[in-house]
């Protein structure tokens, strides 16, 4: 088997395991990206999230992350749902409708690197799934599966932007596909519609103004000046990728382990306001919603629905 026969072979195995596009390029310093992300840092659009700060080296550089690595293999699975929240009810972005995404795609990549291993023989990698020092949008954006667009999401044409990403970082050799055009053009609806004004420039999202910021990271009181900006959003945040023309071609997932909750979709603010810490436990076991936990769903709660 070659280089090119690898690279086919991973693309039927992750289409095989239900991720509906795989893209490859090198592994190398990711040297447009590193100014950018410096330059980020430097201006504190991390806000509290300090881990950003932390492996920058391995962040920039996979090799370093992954000693001997040759290729950095991107996959995207679809998360949009079939069904919408109640309306009236406080907001919790798609992702989190379902089970934790972590879990179901961490076991599909170690299954595909496991059937590597099979047909190719020893093969040193790791599999990542926003859990580590990886900027997976970048790679994603180096192997063709979309451009970073203005709201600093992956988009891809004719498909939007509701998609988990992750990677395999491998030490074969493998066929590298290139980068895309950016499609975004004059187009600033992202910008224009986000709440907080977060989006502070072209594909520059100010980190600590943003309310998935507020809603998930921020472990302190939200600050004051934010209320009536978080709108209905108790957990995360959809309104740059709701405004975004190319995600009207956006079609529900086929993915049962990500299905959304039932229980989710149909609670009103009242259910919300009334839900005691056990039933939250019980009704959310192995969703997102747990990364905030009881205390930070109501103290969310009660910010944005305070006066």
């Amino acid at each position: 088997m070659n280089k090119e026969t690898y690279s086919i072979f991973i693309k039927q195995e992750a289409k095989r395991l239900g991720f509906e596009y795989c893209g490859i390029s090198k592994a190398e310093f990711l040297e447009e990206e590193a100014p950018r992300f410096e330059k980020w840092l430097h201006q504190n659009m991390q806000g509290e999230m300090s881990y950003m700060a932390n492996y920058s080296d391995m962040r920039l550089d996979p090799r370093i992350l992954v000693p001997g690595a040759k290729s950095v293999v991107s996959f995207m699975m679809n998360y949009y749902p079939e069904e919408k929240q109640n309306e009236q009810a406080p907001q919790i972005s798609k992702y989190a409708y379902g089970r934790d995404y972590h879990h179901v795609i961490k076991a599909k990549l170690k299954e595909l690197l496991s059937s590597l291993r099979e047909h190719i023989g020893e093969v040193n990698g790791r599999a990542f799934v926003d859990s580590a020092p990886v900027l997976e949008r970048a790679w994603a954006a180096k192997s063709g599966l979309g451009w970073i667009g203005k709201n600093a999401q992956l988009i891809r044409p004719g498909n939007g932007s509701f998609f988990f990403l992750a990677e395999l970082i491998i030490d074969v050799e493998l066929e590298y596909d290139g980068p895309i055009k950016d499609y975004c053009g004059t187009c600033t609806r992202c910008m224009d519609a986000c709440p907080t004004q977060a989006i502070v420039g072209p594909n520059v999202v100010d980190g600590s103004k943003c309310i998935s910021y507020f809603t998930i990271e921020l472990e302190d009181a939200i600050p004051n000046e934010m209320k009536g900006m978080l709108d209905s959003w108790m957990f995360g945040c959809d309104v740059c990728q709701d405004v975004c023309p190319w995600n009207r071609f956006s079609k529900p997932h086929h993915e049962e382990k990500l299905k959304a909750n039932p229980a989710l979709l149909s609670m009103s603010q009242k259910d919300w306001e009334e839900i005691t810490e056990e039933v939250f436990t019980k009704t959310f076991s192995g969703s997102p919603l747990k990364r905030a936990g009881y205390e930070g769903i109501k103290k969310n709660l009660d910010f944005i629905t305070s006066l």
